[in-house]
């Protein structure tokens, strides 16, 4: 069975480090294209995923195989060392793990958050834009937002940034009334 909380926790240290390395080396947002070429990759060809993430296959070709694909591609120096090392030490399929862990680096460092808004209904661009101006505001940085529609909160607007959630749903506010009204029976 997977431990998902060690492989995030390593794909976390192998971002890390790909990101600085990658910041002292080369453009970090270019390197940013270049695991998420990868990975593609390897969403696109399932074998290729199979054999690069399986156990029975020996590390010596699959160190062989990465070296092929990288030097086809031209990534960047950093990059070709970790997916080099990742392919010697049997991690490869950290691969989408670590992606992930260094995209949260790489827009730290940039100063943006990812949000996510829900409505009750469909808003038009300007008031999303308004409401991403507010995130921005609020988060003192520079906010990608993500938003769509769920009629349960029956009004107002649910924001999650990162994670803090910023719930001014009408569902939440019929909640908070009822507590208090249980609370001073």
């Amino acid at each position: 069975m997977r431990n998902v909380a060690a492989e995030l926790a390593l794909a976390s240290r192998y971002a890390r480090a790909l990101f600085d390395v990658a910041a002292a080396e080369a453009d970090p947002r270019a390197v940013e294209g270049e695991i998420e070429s990868f990975a593609g990759l390897l969403d696109e060809h399932a074998a290729l995923r199979r054999a690069l993430w399986s156990p029975v296959v020996p590390v010596a070709r699959k160190l062989g195989v990465v070296t092929e694909i990288t030097a086809r591609a031209g990534y960047a120096a950093p990059l070709v060392k970790l997916l080099k090392l990742l392919a010697e030490r049997d991690h490869l399929a950290l691969i989408p793990r670590v992606l992930d862990a260094y995209r949260r680096r790489l827009m730290d460092h940039l100063g943006i958050v990812r949000a996510h808004v829900t409505t009750a209904a469909p808003l038009p661009p300007e008031r999303l834009r308004a409401v991403e101006q507010a995130l921005a505001r609020a988060t003192g940085r520079q906010v990608r937002m993500t938003s769509d529609v769920d009629p349960a909160i029956i009004g107002g607007v649910v924001a999650k940034v990162d994670s803090t959630v910023y719930d001014g749903s009408v569902t939440r506010q019929l909640e908070r009334i009822k507590e208090r009204l249980i609370g001073e029976s």
